[in-house]
């Protein structure tokens, strides 16, 4: 037989559904428009592209800045899509979970480090 529990529905889970699937969008969003802004950079460079001419769409400012938030927004997307991953994939211990959770966040903590470090020193 059927219970009906009215409005009071017990809902289980990490509760990051909409939050994350917005995150998701709106960071995707963000690293298109920038792979057209960086597409669009190259195509207006005259001559061969070298180290000269792509350090050159990377020198001003406000490239630095977009260049800035889209390695923040691609680390908080894959890190979105990695816990998910070891939420509904790694079903055995939560220590292994919580091991593999901290590792991303290592690693996307190192990678975004690193990626910030040669924007600067362009």
């Amino acid at each position: 037989m059927a219970v009906n529990y009215g409005s009071k529905r017990v809902v289980t889970g990490a509760h990051y559904g909409l939050k994350d699937w917005m995150a998701q969008r709106i960071t995707g969003v963000l690293m298109v428009l920038f792979t057209v802004i960086v597409i669009a950079q190259v195509l207006m460079v005259s001559g061969p592209i070298g180290y000269e001419s792509w350090a050159g769409i990377f020198a001003a400012q406000w490239m630095k800045s977009l260049t800035f938030a889209v390695i923040v927004a691609l680390a908080y997307h894959v890190w979105v899509g990695m816990r998910d991953i070891w939420m509904d994939y790694v079903t055995g211990s939560v220590g292994l979970r919580l091991t593999l959770q901290v590792l991303t966040i290592v690693w996307l903590v190192g990678c975004a480090g690193w990626a910030i470090q040669v924007l600067w020193r362009l």
